[in-house]
């Protein structure tokens, strides 16, 4: 079975024909050097993975024919990021591996320390949905445009719990606040560059739903920091624990 994978508006039924994007035509024809016929999986983020056929390919256009279902849509982990804006190459890669560990939803904060405040959204939204073509999950995780965390977290869901890395290295380690909590869906967030002031930091602790804790004896770069809280919730309250 081929193993390129493209997301597409969808539905996708048997028998629909797919009108590939001109990117994704120039990836297939140039890039792949596929040819009419050729296998391709595709999936819309409701109607599950389906099979599919080039049916007709230039270098700016190509039509896919719907075969048959390879997967049903399935529930995928409820887990958001709250992540700071960063220099364009940090978040572009902290977009990418959000998406390859299963994040449904990315928020972009910006806080005190914060020293950059803009993205481009088109770009983060292409890189999260080649990592999800890539990494075969079923879906294109939500990226939200940057905000203030005070206006994120004053809006903040109900029965959403949300680990907060702390780099001080005074509160408790993150595996163990992680794994004594009752069942929740959960959020992580994670400071800019600077880290979070000390009075952003006493503000997070008396929010009920806020576990402050720690991501180890090092400082950690943003980036870093957030693949390791992602990890560890994955690992013990996430889909890591799945067959």
């Amino acid at each position: 079975m081929s193993g390129i994978r493209l997301h597409v508006p969808g539905p996708l039924r048997a028998g629909a024909v797919i009108a590939a994007t001109p990117a994704q035509a120039h990836y297939l024809a140039v890039v792949m050097r596929r040819a009419v016929d050729d296998p391709i999986l595709l999936f819309d983020g409701r109607s599950g993975e389906w099979r599919a056929r080039v049916a007709a390919l230039s270098r700016q256009a190509a039509m896919l024919t719907v075969e048959e279902q390879t997967r049903p849509q399935q529930a995928e982990a409820d887990l958001w990021l709250l992540a700071p804006v960063l220099k364009r190459a940090a978040t572009e890669w902290l977009v990418e591996k959000a998406t390859e560990l299963g994040v449904a939803r990315i928020l972009l904060t910006t806080s005190a320390r914060s020293a950059v405040t803009r993205t481009n959204p088109d770009r983060l939204a292409a890189i999260a949905t080649e990592a999800a073509e890539q990494c075969g999950r079923l879906s294109v995780p939500e990226l939200a445009a940057p905000a203030p965390l005070a206006e994120v977290l004053a809006s903040w869901p109900a029965g959403r719990r949300l680990l907060v890395g702390d780099e001080s290295r005074t509160a408790p380690p993150a595996a163990a606040a992680i794994a004594g909590a009752a069942p929740a869906a959960w959020a992580l967030l994670i400071g800019p560059e600077g880290g979070f002031t000390g009075a952003e930091l006493d503000g997070l602790r008396k929010l009920p739903f806020c576990l402050v804790a720690s991501l180890g004896p090092r400082i950690l770069r943003a980036e870093t920091a957030a693949v390791a809280g992602l990890s560890l919730i994955q690992a013990l309250a996430g889909d890591w624990r799945e067959p």
